[in-house]
């Protein structure tokens, strides 16, 4: 996905110095006071606001021209639309509108704005508007959209390096970071725990992956802080100093019980009753088939699914299908089945105490315990138990 958008804005490019856009752009032109500016929004309190947006501004108060390019807008009429987005099949596209009306919204909704003016010449900025122009065309605005490859932000991205063309964009400071980092950047440096728990369970090893400056640029307030600080070939700056549009005035969240202690206080109880032989039956199926059925959903966002985020979730190691079956026999489950099962969620364990090469969430360390204590409980452990089996 990353490789095709890129030729398309290579191809783009290319074609501006070419018929029918070179006429585009002179029918159109901008005025020498004209700019551009990148827009960064804070997060809102729907799941899908979490990250922050990122848009594209272009003002030229000759023309009369004040208008906002969003990368970010979807369509709730989809038919079927949660599970088509649950699928990785959903399709965002390029809205356009006046910056009166995209700021009314933000200030509705209590969230953070913030605009940082691109350093651009005159025909770098001609440039990015006639793309912007034939993107919003009603057969280029659609895109597959992804939350790591293909998003509101890297579409912004995409758009401000094919503008300044051969120029060199980078910074010199840069800490490398993993996707699964920023992510856990955006839900307030992982203080939203349930969020950054659901997070860690949902996405996979491809969210373990070190990010390069370009990538890290899914993230809207990660690009933010890497314009303030990217130099044109080494020489002047990308932005010019950000100014602060709107603040963050929703009230504060509440902060739940975390899921760290929630499983903690799960494993110590489970222990405890096990110790006294006062753990029953019926609890053993509950929790093995919830298990199994977090298990079953893992494995469809891995294969059923287009996220390439969800791939390759070694979650599964101790979210098991295999519990399922564990859940229906218990006892009568053959003994080498279930030293299959403790084996993985060993080697669970393992993965997260060490944070390789999957970091699991921390509050799975007393789930993986749990199911540990009960799957070991049940392995016959005595001839005469072994043979009444047989």
């Amino acid at each position: 996905m990353r490789f095709k958008q890129s030729i398309m804005v290579m191809v783009l490019c290319f074609t501006l110095h070419l018929s029918p856009f070179t006429t585009m752009a002179q029918e159109l032109p901008l005025s020498p006071t004209a700019t551009a500016s990148v827009i960064t929004c804070g997060p809102g309190n729907d799941f899908y606001t979490t990250f922050g947006h990122s848009a594209l501004r272009i003002t030229d108060t000759a023309r009369g021209i004040d208008l906002v390019y969003n990368y970010g807008t979807f369509d709730f009429d989809t038919p079927h639309f949660y599970w088509t987005f649950a699928k990785g099949k959903l399709d965002y596209c390029l809205a356009r509108s006046s910056f009166d009306h995209f700021l009314a919204v933000y200030s509705f909704e209590q969230r953070f704005m913030y605009e940082q003016r691109l350093n651009l010449t005159p025909q770098e900025l001609n440039n990015l508007f006639v793309m912007l122009e034939w993107n919003y065309l009603p057969e280029n605005r659609y895109y597959r959209y992804d939350l790591l490859l293909d998003n509101c932000a890297t579409r912004v991205r995409d758009m401000v390096e094919a503008a300044v063309g051969k120029k060199s964009i980078g910074i010199d400071d840069w800490e490398d970071h993993s996707y699964r980092y920023w992510l856990h950047d955006a839900t307030a440096g992982g203080r939203l725990e349930w969020w950054t728990f659901g997070i860690d369970m949902l996405l996979g090893l491809p969210t373990d992956h070190v990010c390069s400056q370009s990538e890290a640029m899914f993230y809207p307030l990660a690009m933010m802080w890497m314009y303030n600080n990217t130099m044109l070939d080494a020489t002047e700056p990308l932005v010019f100093p950000t100014e602060q549009l709107l603040e963050d005035t929703r009230p504060s969240l509440h902060r739940s019980f975390p899921p760290l202690v929630v499983f903690a206080l799960i494993f110590i109880a489970v222990t405890l009753l096990t110790w006294k032989h006062l753990w029953p039956k019926w609890a053993d199926r509950v929790l093995f088939v919830l298990a199994g059925l977090v298990g079953c959903f893992l494995i469809f966002m891995w294969t059923g699914t287009d996220h390439f985020c969800t791939k390759w979730n070694l979650n599964i190691l101790w979210a098991s299908p295999f519990f399922l079956l564990i859940a229906i026999r218990l006892e009568k489950t053959p003994r080498w089945f279930l030293l299959l099962q403790v084996a993985m969620l060993a080697v669970a364990l393992l993965i997260a105490v060490v944070g390789w090469p999957q970091r699991f969430n921390v509050a799975t360390i007393p789930l993986i315990l749990t199911l540990l204590l009960r799957a070991i409980y049940l392995i016959p452990r005595t001839p005469q138990r072994q043979q009444r089996q047989r």
